[in-house]
This record gives structure tokens, sequence and C-alpha cells, in this order.
């Protein structure tokens, strides 16, 4: 493939992953808002004096927002560029900030935590979309999963403003736990200003001259820099020997059409990249993150941890797990690949949720009794279940369905993998008090352990191997018997090695 000629395959450009690094900032205030609700759930409730449904409401309205959000997200960064909507994300963050850390009463958290999820369904779809897009292939991996790790990051950081601003005076203590995300936003709204626009959205403006300035920077080599423009070019419909500094695309559309090419006429290759981008933000959700992430307190309580202290430092332990191994996904994402990752990580997660499931129920078979072997097995199983989904479903979920959709469809394609993403995540965190009542709390994670080993057959029958390929040639892995002349390629090979 061209966009790999001239590419030193263990270079690593230092201005692209500063861009990277800049961009998933907004990821950090995310899973701040997400790790600091577990804790200060805790103490709205005790303070507003409001039920578990309300309870269940206020964790899961951010994310049936986060869809809207997410939705709307594809068209906007289409219209006025991947940057600006980061901007404009950072922006809706600390609007929905300030109201939660003013909130006094339960209809203006309500609406803080609403604004916020528009923020999120954002943050979600942007984030790896402009790491991917200023990303050589051999480091595209390590730089579109900075995100995932920066959302695992905050949610640390989330559990930690609760162990210590859980100190404080109850009616003082949740509202600074929420209310601090106000700084951050504002410091990234500015600081986000300083980056470049993804070059493949300025070439699909018809900006050519910003574009190839913006691939100098981000690629090691002047030769790296011409044959990712030059298939970028291809990519967008412009004729790959165009010399001048503006032109009009002959498919510049800011996002009009591409419900069509993906839902109505899609070609083989895209209906089956929607399928996989879905299918993989369904999974994500589906067996359970959300639950342990947003309900770890609740599960050790039903373990056996009273102490509210020794809750929240459990909890703490989730964080800092999830922040681990994912840093060392990072790593291996362009090493070991997407696909070996994801299927042992999907394997580990049927372990871990058989056993938390497992201990969970021996709690419960003997109540009143301290059971100290079931509560040890139930952290142990909690860490290894965030220890595995963390090194692969987590990271890869974000890397793969923003890396595989064709240049044209790829910020609207997407944000319909997000809006499915934050669909399951708001279903398991509205519904998961419910069903552990229903069901047991044992029988809840034996359900999740269930739909993981669903999970590892979609992905092993459905996900290709994408580690190494150019973002202009990832369509050719989803089209069944592909030859060169194929038609429903978004780029035709250069050269005889490209497949």
């Amino acid at each position: 493939m061209a966009a790999e000629s001239g590419e030193n395959k263990n270079s690593f450009n230092r201005y692209a992953c500063l861009c990277a690094i800049i961009a998933s900032i907004i990821s950090i205030i995310f899973g701040y808002d997400t790790g600091v609700m577990s804790g200060a759930m805790i103490f709205i409730k005790e303070d507003l004096k409001i039920s578990d449904v309300q309870v269940e409401i206020l964790a899961g309205i951010l994310n049936i927002c986060a869809l809207v959000g997410s939705l709307a997200a594809g068209r906007t960064s289409d219209y006025i560029g991947r940057r600006y909507t980061i901007v404009l994300a950072s922006i809706i963050f600390l609007i929905g900030a300030v109201l939660m850390g003013y909130a006094p009463n339960y209809a203006i958290l309500m609406t803080g935590r609403c604004t916020a999820g528009v923020g999120v369904g954002f943050a979600l779809m942007i984030a790896p979309v402009y790491s991917a897009e200023i990303s050589s292939p051999s480091t595209r991996g390590f730089l579109t999963s900075l995100p995932e790790l920066c959302i695992s990051f905050g949610i640390l950081l989330g559990y930690t403003s609760n162990y210590l601003f859980g100190k404080l005076t109850l009616r003082l203590g949740w509202r600074m736990m929420l209310g601090v995300a106000a700084v951050p936003s504002l410091a990234l709204a500015f600081g986000i200003l300083k980056m470049p626009e993804s070059p493949r959205w300025l070439v699909l403006e018809g900006r050519l001259k910003e574009a190839k300035k913006i691939l100098l920077l981000i690629s090691n080599s002047e030769e790296e820099a011409e044959s990712r423009f030059h298939d970028i070019k291809i990519a967008a419909g412009i004729d790959p020997d165009c010399v001048e500094e503006v032109v009009k695309p002959p498919n510049i559309h800011h996002g009009q059409g591409v419900w069509k090419d993906l839902f109505i006429r899609p070609t083989p290759a895209v209906r089956r990249i929607l399928i996989t981008a879905i299918g993989i933000h369904f999974f994500e959700h589906a067996t359970g993150i959300e639950a342990v992430v947003l309900y770890s307190p609740r599960i050790f309580h039903k373990a056996g941890v009273t102490s509210k202290n020794k809750l929240l430092l459990a909890t703490v332990g989730v964080g800092l797990t999830k922040t681990t191994f994912i840093l060392i996904a990072t790593v291996f994402l362009d090493k070991v690949g997407r696909r070996r990752l994801l299927l042992a990580s999907t394997a580990g997660l049927v372990v871990s949720l058989s056993g938390l499931g497992f201990a969970l129920t021996m709690v419960e078979l003997n109540p009143g009794e301290r059971l100290v072997w079931a509560l040890c097995l139930s952290i142990i199983f909690t860490y290894l279940y965030v220890a595995f989904f963390s090194i692969g479903l987590g990271p890869i979920t974000w890397v793969y369905s923003s890396e595989i959709f064709p240049l044209r469809l790829r910020a609207q394609g997407a944000s319909i993998g997000v809006a499915v993403n934050r669909l399951m995540n708001a279903i398991v965190s509205m519904s998961f008090i419910s069903i552990y009542k229903a069901i047991t709390i044992g029988g809840a994670f034996f359900m999740f352990a269930g739909v993981s080993l669903v999970a590892w057959w979609f992905f092993f029958f459905l996900l290709p191997e994408t580690k190494g390929k150019s973002l202009e040639e990832i369509e050719i892995l989803f089209t069944k018997n592909t030859r060169h002349e194929n038609q429903g390629l978004e780029i035709q090979p250069t050269t005889s090695n490209s497949v």
C-alpha cells in the first residue's frame, strides 16, 4: 500500500502522539464523571433522600443523553471539523459540571447530568476518530487506545476523589466531587485550539495545502507524508496527481448521504463493517463492565465489606487495576494485534464472571455468616474481570470501530457505534439493581458470563486483524473474494503487496 511505503515500521512520531494525548484529555473528564458517580451516589442518596429507582436513573441518564450527543457528533465533526468538535464537547462538559456541583435538588442534578451526557457522546466519538486519523498504521493502535486509557485514568481519579472528598460534610462532599470536573474542561477548551486539524478532514474539505503541511508534521519522513497524502486524496475522490492548494472535491458532503450509504444501499463490505462496529460496541457493555465500575461499592458490600471507607478504598483498587491493564494493552495492540488480544480478553471475562457469580452466590446462600474465603474470591475475581476487560475488549472497541469505516463514512459510522455503546451502557446502568434483585447478584454475573461467551464467538467469526493496515486499505479486509478491480473499495491498492 502506498500509505506504508517510506514508513519506518519502528518509528514513532512524537508530535502525533502529543496531539493524540491532548485530544484524549477530554476522555479523562468523561472517565472522572463516570467513576466519581459510583461513590457520590452513596452520599447523594443520603443527602437528597432519593430512592433506588432514582439512583438507577441518575446513573443511567448520562448514557441516554450521550446517545443523542454521539449521533449529533458525527454530523457536527463532518461540518466544523474534528478539532472544534472537541472544543464543543469540553464546553458542554463544563456546563454540566457546574450544574452538578451547584445542584440544590435532584432536578438540577439531573439537568447537569444530562448536559454532561451530551458532552460524553461527543467525546466518545471524536477522540478516537481524531487519534486514528493523525496516526501512522504502525502506531495507530497505541494512539487510538489513548482515549480509553484516559477514561480509565479519569475513573481512577473519580474513585480517589470519592475517598478524599468523602471526608467533607455530607452537603459539600458530593458537590465538590462532581463540580471539580469544570476546571479541566475549561483548560481543555483553550488548549485544544493549539492542535492541528485532522488532515483527512481537511482533504475532504479540499484544503490540500493545509492537509499536506500537517501530514509533514505527523509523519516520520517526507516520503511517508507524500504517500499518505496520495492515498487520502484517492479515498476522498480527488486526483492523486492534483497539485492545487485548494480544490472542491467531487464528494464533499458535510455528512449528506452518509446514512443512505450505511443503511439503505451499503456495499457488502460496508454492511459487514457496520455489523462489526455495532456488535463490538454492544458486547463491550453487555458483558457487564458498567455493573462493576459503577456499582463496585454495592458488589463489595454484598460480599461482606461493610465500612464506607473500606468500600471506597476497594473501589480505588478497581480503578487502579483498570488503568494499569489498559496501559499494558496500549503497548501490545500494535505488536500482538487486535484480534488475539480481543479473543484472549473475552475468554478471561467468561472465567472471571463465572468465578464472581459463584463467590457472590455462596455469600447469598449463607446469610448472616461472614465467609472470608468468598469475600476474598469476590474481590479477586472482580479485579481479574477488570484486568481482562481492560487489556482487550475495553480499548480495542474504540480502536477497532474508529479505524474500520471508510473515510467518507468514518465520523457518522463511528457515531452509530458510540450510540449503541451508550444505549447498552444506559440499559446496564439503569437495570442492574433491578436485575440482581430479581435473579440474585450472583445470577446477574452468571448472565454476563453467558453474554461474554456469545461475544467470543462473534469476535472469532466476524473480526479480521487490522494491525499494521493503513486506514485506506482496511475496507479490503471486510470484502470477501476481493480483487484489485473490486468497485466497493474505499481505495484501490497501488502496489502488489497491499493486501
